[in-house]
């Protein structure tokens, strides 16, 4: 975890790589004293290691001083080898295979404990604008934990056969290999029968399908058997 030595180790190394670039950046010792608390805050929940790769990447790679934000973004590309996937990707992953998480080979155990933590459901069936801001809020958390050296493990679940879910997974499979397009086209088909967001995600991929000129008529519910 950050703590303020830490920041105020980054803030040395920055001032001995950067020298009067360093200086320039602040014109008053308080103007530092608000950095290194920002900073602190900023690099919560951040390993000592991964703080240190990042710094000496920016040694190798900038000129300049980073910008905390510049700097959270070096220790983003630095932690995949945490396994983590950024909250956009992992919201998607986690969307996407909410109508049958336990059969998914999740691409880290943070993504699935916090699609578990929304809700399946409310993944499946609400707006992103209601279920990604608590998404990413859980995942950041998640994240965290896992910066710190936690191990998170998935659940060893009991399979329970759900053939409606699996009958719609095939489906998308057999209907995106017929006709030669991404199964995400047919991402809709996994938001429950009859619902706003499942028709509205419908007409969108339609739309980028006409775009394309491909002539694909994806399926409606009316077009579907039960």
């Amino acid at each position: 975890m950050a703590t303020k030595a830490h920041v105020n180790m980054i803030f040395a190394r920055f001032m001995a790589i950067y020298g009067h670039k360093f200086k320039s950046c602040f014109e008053t010792e308080n103007e530092i004293r608000l950095a290194k608390r920002e900073w602190a805050l900023s690099l919560e929940g951040y390993s000592e290691p991964l703080l240190v790769a990042a710094v000496n990447h920016c040694k190798e790679t900038l000129a300049w001083m980073p910008t905390v934000s510049e700097f959270l973004a070096i220790l983003r590309g630095l932690e995949g080898d945490l396994g983590l996937p950024d909250p956009v990707t992992a919201y998607h992953e986690a969307c996407f295979k909410a109508a049958d998480p336990s059969a998914h080979s999740w691409s880290h155990a943070a993504v699935y404990w916090a699609g578990k933590e929304v809700g399946w459901f409310r993944l499946r069936s609400e707006e992103a604008i209601q279920t990604q801001p608590l998404f990413v809020y859980s995942y950041e958390q998640l994240c965290q934990r896992v910066r710190r050296g936690e191990s998170l493990e998935l659940p060893v679940i009991q399979a329970i056969e759900d053939q409606q879910d699996n009958s719609t997974a095939l489906f998308i499979l057999q209907f995106a290999e017929q006709h030669a397009i991404s199964e995400d086209y047919l991402y809709y088909l996994t938001k429950p029968k009859g619902s706003l967001i499942r028709e509205r995600l419908r007409a969108q991929s339609q739309a980028k399908l006409d775009e394309q000129g491909l002539k694909v008529q994806l399926p409606s519910d009316t077009s579907l058997i039960d």
